[in-house]
């Protein structure tokens, strides 16, 4: 133990012991400069008296620990990391090595074992910018957060039509109060058509939740080149969330939805490896993966418990059930031509001469396109019948007036109301 060198502190400690020792300093002069009993110290002179500078050195110091793990066993553990987990961070590997060897090292361990190895890079601290703190909501189901992040989920696995790695979008919700996330879908894009069917998964699921914080769309991931539609998206998903009653909230900034935004950096490490790791390539697998596997083992790690038990999210209605694919559509306004044509993206439509309703001319009807791709025009809450003309029709000289629910040359039985009123012959 003699032979050890003495770091600083120690020589400092060992110092002043001996200054006591000397009668330099007093018991209590020295126990103040140490922080240490006057006690301690008096024990601490008497070993030193005794056995000199190795009184101040640390018994364990140089001899190997009861509990340090042999060194086959880390040598195996890191071998493993290097073939399989050489790209994961070192909380993530040891989750994978316990799952895989049922290993009780601890992810600090594993840590120091990957940067000795250089498998690991101790980053510096970013600087974060000032921003308020949000109490988190008090109900599951009270509020969602939401919004999608283009990544190369698959890697290099999922390819587009020229062969090269394909970016998609993850879409995905995570309720404020719980973290827990409430459902994630893969999609080509976050147009309306991919983000109403994953709110309509969503409401047939666990119901509707009151609110929903998302992005000021049109503002941000404009210039993406897979994004489509981003213009109206908010216009047409707060028409459909108003009829719902959901209430939605567009964020100012990122940082106003972070808990979103921090799950989707999560994600970008975890969930890419865990795609890898299963050797997924395609959004269909990808899928499936989110939610028979991935997401339930990270709600059981990741999620809390809200401040208020129970979930309020609110079952549809059954005539909400009915309309969903009519709130889930693209909804427009077009007016009918003296025809009876309608011009909706370079098509025709004409309406046929019996319908549900009285029509006229330069009325304006609600186009809905369906996420089956079917076209619908609705009139006072009717849905007309149509056919599509091969081409643009030309003009005619004679036209109806209106259209109505018979032909315009019915002619009313022997027993119609019309038929059974008379002129009176008194006169008054």
């Amino acid at each position: 133990m003699s032979g050890i060198p003495l770091t600083p502190e120690e020589l400092q400690k060992f110092n002043i012991i001996r200054a006591v020792i000397d009668r330099k300093f007093t018991n209590g002069e020295a126990a103040r400069k140490l922080e240490i009993s006057v006690r301690h110290l008096q024990r601490l002179k008497s070993d030193v008296q005794r056995n000199g500078t190795s009184a101040v050195i640390h018994k364990l110091k140089g001899k190997v620990g009861n509990h340090q793990i042999e060194p086959n066993i880390k040598r195996q553990v890191l071998n493993d990391i290097k073939s399989k987990y050489a790209d994961f961070k070192p909380g993530l590997a040891t989750e994978k090595l316990h799952e895989e060897y049922q290993l009780t090292i601890t992810s600090q361990t594993i840590r120091v074992w990957m940067i000795e190895e250089g498998l690991w890079k101790m980053r510096k601290r970013r600087s974060v910018e000032y921003h308020a703190w949000r109490e988190r909501k008090e109900y599951f189901g009270e509020l969602e957060q939401f919004d999608g992040s283009y990544h190369f989920w698959f890697e290099g696995r999922l390819l587009d039509e020229a062969g090269n790695p394909q970016e998609v979008c993850l879409l995905a919700s995570i309720d404020d109060a719980t973290s827990k996330i409430t459902h994630a879908k893969f999609e080509l894009n976050e147009g309306v058509v991919a983000v109403f069917n994953f709110w309509m998964e969503y409401v047939k699921a666990p119901g509707k939740p009151f609110g929903i914080y998302l992005d000021k769309y049109s503002t941000y991931k404009i210039n993406h080149k897979n994004a489509v539609d981003n213009a109206e998206l908010l216009t047409q998903f707060q028409k459909a969330m108003r009829i719902l009653n959901i209430e939605v909230i567009p964020a100012n900034s990122p940082q106003a939805k972070g808990r979103v935004e921090r799950l989707f950096q999560t994600l970008q490490d975890r969930l890419v490896k865990e795609l890898r790791l299963n050797n997924i390539s395609s959004i269909k697998d990808g899928n499936r993966l989110l939610k028979e596997i991935f997401i339930p083992k990270f709600n059981a790690k990741f999620s809390v418990v809200a401040t208020k038990d129970g979930d309020i999210h609110r079952p549809l209605t059954k005539q909400e059930r009915h309309d969903l694919t009519s709130i889930f559509s693209i909804k427009s306004i077009r007016r009918i031509n003296h025809d009876f044509t309608i011009q909706f993206k370079s098509n025709f439509y004409q309406l046929e001469e019996i319908q549900p309703v009285t029509i006229r001319p330069k009325e304006k009807v609600l186009v809905e396109e369906w996420l089956n791709g079917t076209i619908h025009f609705k009139f006072k809450e009717c849905y007309l019948k149509y056919f599509i003309l091969p081409e643009r029709p030309k003009k005619i000289s004679s036209q109806p007036v209106i259209l109505t629910n018979h032909p315009l040359n019915w002619k009313p039985p022997p027993d119609h109301p019309w038929r059974q009123f008379k002129y009176s012959t008194k006169r008054g």
